[in-house]
């Protein structure tokens, strides 16, 4: 038995749900947004929100239980708060800056790194070294997050680079005489 997904996802009010097929789609104040569950898994909408079944006799659905519970929940949590990522930016000379559509990231490369900001989120750079992702998808986030850090992940001699806010860089020593 999955002890997660066992819990129906409660919904918030100004929150509606509704399951076609496999598909589960929820509609709040920040946008609408929908995940195809797999077909061993059940999902339905009552008055304690939506719960979510493994099928008879599916051992699949039993092991993919949890994981389609999360995302509905992960649904409901983005289309009410949002989710958020910060990124720190460790460096001489490193920064970022969002111009446009675009975010202009300087990390000691020859040129300037223009990363396009895709549909759906929004950048903010609070100060040139620490930038903000946000979005109703956390799939989309983590997504586009995990890519700016990507392009100079943090070194583990000086710390240099892009890295998660809440993320600890094993630092290593240096060469010795």
């Amino acid at each position: 038995m999955s002890r997660i997904g066992k819990k129906p996802v409660a919904l918030p009010k100004g929150v509606t749900a509704s399951v076609e097929g496999g598909t589960v789609k929820v509609k709040g104040p920040k946008g609408e947004l929908s995940v195809r569950l797999v077909d061993q898994v059940e999902a339905s909408v009552d008055e304690h929100g939506v719960t979510v079944a493994p099928r008879e006799g599916a051992e699949q659905g039993r092991q993919m239980w949890g994981l389609s519970r999360t995302l509905v929940n992960n649904l409901v949590v983005g289309v009410t708060q949002g989710f958020t990522q910060k990124l720190e930016i460790n460096g001489v000379g490193y920064r970022a800056a969002v111009q446009g559509q675009n975010l202009q990231l300087q990390l000691g490369f020859s040129h300037d790194v223009l990363y396009p900001i895709p549909n759906g989120i929004s950048i903010v750079c609070e100060k040139p070294t620490a930038i903000a992702v946000s979005g109703v998808d956390k799939q989309l986030v983590g997504q586009v997050a995990a890519e700016i850090r990507s392009y100079r992940p943090p070194e583990p001699y000086k710390g240099k680079g892009v890295k998660y806010a809440e993320e600890f860089i094993l630092r290593k020593e240096g060469k010795k005489k």
